[in-house]
């Protein structure tokens, strides 16, 4: 499903302060897997995770998603993988303010073109999944942040993605919460077989998924199959 080669990420490039913030990575990750890429602050693993979303380009290397090359193409047709492939989850929710908690699902739906009566329908269902149907009508000033960051699941699944990407949900949540949205993360992927990727420094988290991958200085020094121990956040 995702395959980097040798993939590099540059700054500043030419200039006295040039900076290197991946250094070759190689990465595949199969459909399906649940996925942790763990390490601390400086480590990369932001930057891995937006070339990984189709949010960047990298300076050097390939990439391939479900086969297809994403170098040489547009920010348009990049915009267009993301909003068929990839599920965006933010530490920060990244919520609509001024939005209830069902426009906020619809959204994605909207500008893929689906008509009103099919995403509402499609924003209810996934509100359930995350056990929030009865806050639907809710604005987001109204939520916790638990049940923010489950709506942004539930916005995340809106155009029923083939891959979640998850940068630091729990960061901002408490440790039962946290736990609450592992467990939905664990059910997406267990019932539904989405590939799961998991951007965190919490090594604890980490345990929970199937692979821990490493990353130190933008380089890979452990990637390893693991099994999963649910423990607290």
């Amino acid at each position: 499903m995702i395959e980097i080669r040798n993939i590099v990420k540059k700054y500043f490039i030419g200039e006295p302060n040039e900076l290197t913030v991946l250094r070759g990575l190689n990465i595949n990750i199969a459909e399906g897997e649940f996925v942790s890429i763990v390490g601390q602050s400086g480590s990369g693993k932001s930057t891995l995770m937006n070339i990984l979303g189709a949010l960047d380009r990298p300076t050097e290397g390939e990439y391939s998603l479900d086969t297809i090359p994403l170098a040489g193409m547009s920010d348009n047709e990049l915009s267009g993988i993301r909003n068929m492939k990839i599920g965006f989850v933010f530490q920060t929710f990244n919520l609509i303010p001024r939005s209830s908690a069902l426009s906020n699902v619809e959204l994605p739906m909207f500008y893929k073109g689906i008509g009103r009566k099919q995403r509402t329908e499609r924003a209810k269902e996934l509100l359930r999944l995350v056990e929030m149907e009865d806050r639907m009508d809710h604005m987001p000033n109204e939520l916790s942040g638990g049940q923010k960051q489950r709506v942004a699941i539930a916005r995340a699944l809106a155009n029923d993605p083939s891959i979640i990407l998850a940068d630091e949900p729990t960061g901002a949540l408490d440790t039962k919460t946290g736990n609450l949205v592992m467990e939905i993360f664990l059910r997406i992927n267990e019932e539904e077989g989405r590939t799961v990727i998991l951007i965190t420094h919490n090594e604890t988290l980490a345990r929970q998924t199937q692979r821990i991958i490493t990353l130190s200085d933008g380089e890979i020094i452990g990637d390893y199959k693991n099994t999963p121990t649910k423990e607290a956040v």
